[in-house]
């Protein structure tokens, strides 16, 4: 626990508040820090050079800040980048983060991330709120249990919060943005899916897979932490004779849907 709270003790040196929301934003997704009042931002690379168990993002889209500020009148800690399992840490390291944010004192997290679309609905650009997830990675949770932060046996029957999805839809509809609400499936990565695996993931019951946010939930709700999520889609369902898949066109697809995704979170914050 030392870690957890020398590294909490050193970003509430650096701010004069405590956040209460946490958001979490995925490839493409960063520059929705734009809509952050009073910014103060703290790197991840100035965290690691003070206490080198925290890690830095390696991916493409992620710059790697913490950013502090308000977003309507709320306290926020906002990620602007993430890590993944893929990028060679342990799932400790993944969801480091998302342990600080409970020693900070956030009541709340939100998670972005862009996804690949399994439903044969889901157009590029298309938005999903997320219900419900489907791990095919390693639990987070794996190890000695840490009470200090919550049980040994979490229930994860409802993970991402009702009220907050409702009030989400009801924000959507007045703004004339169209989103879906689906389950979405986390995968390691770093190599994309075959085709029969996505058509095992249809039947499987997902909608949207990627390669992050499920590990970052769980510790959420390890934690008490109430979850809301939407997922980006970045690209179609895959077919045997489909394009091949590029990481800039999901950097792409993902920055051309920030703004709608900003809007909701703007408001969905202020009427917490």
């Amino acid at each position: 626990m030392s870690k957890y709270s020398e590294i909490s003790n050193y970003l509430e040196s650096q701010v004069d508040f405590k956040p209460e929301i946490a958001i979490i934003l995925g490839s493409g997704l960063g520059r929705l820090a734009d809509f952050v009042e009073d910014a103060k931002i703290v790197s991840y690379k100035s965290i690691h050079e003070k206490f080198p168990e925290f890690p830095v993002s390696t991916a493409p889209g992620h710059k790697g800040n913490f950013i502090f500020g308000k977003i309507n009148g709320k306290n926020v800690i906002m990620m602007q980048g993430r890590f993944h399992y893929y990028e060679g840490y342990s799932m400790e390291q993944v969801t480091f983060p998302v342990r600080i944010f409970a020693k900070l004192g956030v009541n709340t997290l939100i998670v972005t991330n862009a996804a690949g679309g399994v439903n044969l609905n889901y157009d590029a650009g298309d938005i999903m709120i997320i219900k419900d997830h489907i791990r095919l990675s390693p639990n987070p949770l794996i190890g000695k249990n840490l009470d200090e932060f919550g049980v040994r046996f979490p229930d994860m029957t409802v993970v991402y919060d009702k009220g907050l999805r409702t009030l989400a839809h009801d924000i959507a509809d007045e703004m004339g943005i169209k989103v879906s609400e689906g389950v979405y499936m986390n995968l390691t990565g770093p190599s994309y899916e075959t085709f029969s695996e996505v058509k095992m993931f249809r039947i499987m019951g997902a909608d949207a897979v990627g390669m992050s946010t499920v590990p970052e939930v769980i510790v959420a709700r390890h934690c008490g932490i109430r979850v809301f999520g939407m997922s980006v889609i970045t690209n179609k369902a895959t077919s045997e004779d489909g394009e091949l898949l590029d990481e800039q066109d999901v950097l792409v697809h993902a920055d051309q849907a920030a703004t709608k995704v900003m809007a909701i979170v703007n408001e969905l914050i202020r009427r917490m």
